[in-house]
């Protein structure tokens, strides 16, 4: 089994923001299905804004209740949706003017097809069964002067203060042919790089000398011992975040591999206290299941990884290398 040459990553991470007196209005007189903008000078300004836009002044806040209704000034049509678009069919993003607005609101349109659609048509709301005061209480757009909303009404507005949610991005790695090869060979158990022929140092998966500037090819592998030397190592003590898994302090250690100059930072010392991790002591890698070997690690932590591959590297229980060797060692 080889690895793929391309690797599909997400990142998300949570996101609050505190909204203020402005944002804070229009996001509460959401919850009423109520949509406000704020008064600049003859101007009608939507979503509102703190500030005027062309003087920079602070703006009163000085709220005005526009719409539901409005019209399309522009549009363009997406065809086919993907996972981080609002609706899962096609549809239309828009700019309407709202009446009573003299700004243009960024939404969707759900129109049923691209042929309804047109620059100029009028539209309303269709509002969320139970508006929470964001952006996406209105879920979208649709042809007409009536709002679309369950039966009875709102209610007063409920006071939105923060926002929140969750930040994310999914993104595609195209591995070098270099990287292929160094995965190939992790997935098999073998730690491998390539020598420079002028510095004779030796880098893991870059397919070049970063200190000379050369490339490095296949001709220039060699298998690299999967024991070493700790270097250096730091202790963090976890504090409290989304998909946090560690609760107690931990440790992360550069290895010095034997025989060599090549460090492998970020590694984990396995089974063994924190208090009793040190510079000097001897460690071996700890090979994961080949069945459970991950490629997608590699582009995930970067280049020269072996996260996914190695589980952690543990004592070998032999004396201790000379501390002070490494004390000096940044690296």
């Amino acid at each position: 089994m080889t690895v793929s040459t391309q690797t599909v990553s997400t990142i998300q991470f949570p996101y609050k923001r505190t909204l203020g007196p402005v944002m804070g209005r229009f996001f509460s007189e959401l919850t009423a299905r109520r949509i406000v903008g704020i008064r600049s000078g003859e101007r009608v300004i939507v979503p509102p804004m703190e500030y005027d836009p062309e003087t920079g002044n602070e703006l009163a806040h000085d709220f005005v209740e526009v719409g539901p209704a409005g019209t399309v000034r522009s549009w363009t049509w997406v065809a086919e949706p993907i996972e981080s678009h609002p609706l899962d069919r096609p549809f239309a993003f828009v700019l309407v003017r709202l009446d009573g607005a003299d700004t243009d609101l960024v939404h969707v349109l759900d129109a049923g097809g691209e042929d309804a659609v047109s620059t100029g048509m009028r539209v309303a709301p269709r509002w969320r069964d139970e508006p929470v005061g964001r952006i996406d209480d209105i879920v979208c757009f649709v042809p007409g002067e009536d709002a679309q909303a369950p039966a009875g009404e709102p209610g007063e507005a409920q006071e939105v203060t923060t926002m929140e949610y969750f930040s994310k991005i999914t993104y595609t790695d195209v591995l070098s042919p270099t990287l292929v090869r160094y995965a190939n060979n992790l997935r098999a158990g073998r730690l491998t790089g390539q020598r420079c022929p002028q510095c004779n140092r030796v880098f893991l998966g870059r397919g070049y000398c970063s200190v000379d500037a050369i490339l490095l090819g296949p001709e220039l592998d060699e298998v690299l011992p999967d024991r070493g030397v700790v270097s250096n190592y730091t202790i963090i003590t976890p504090t409290p975040y989304p998909g946090q898994k560690e609760t107690e302090p931990f440790a992360r250690a550069s290895v010095v591999l034997e025989g060599d100059e090549m460090v492998i930072a970020q590694q984990q010392i396995l089974d063994i206290p924190v208090s009793e991790i040190r510079v000097g002591m001897r460690v071996q890698a700890e090979w994961m299941p080949e069945a459970e070997r991950d490629a997608a690690e590699i582009t995930s932590k970067g280049w020269g990884t072996v996260s996914g591959f190695v589980k952690g590297w543990r004592h070998t229980g032999e004396p201790d290398e000379p501390a002070e060797q490494y004390m000096n060692r940044v690296f």
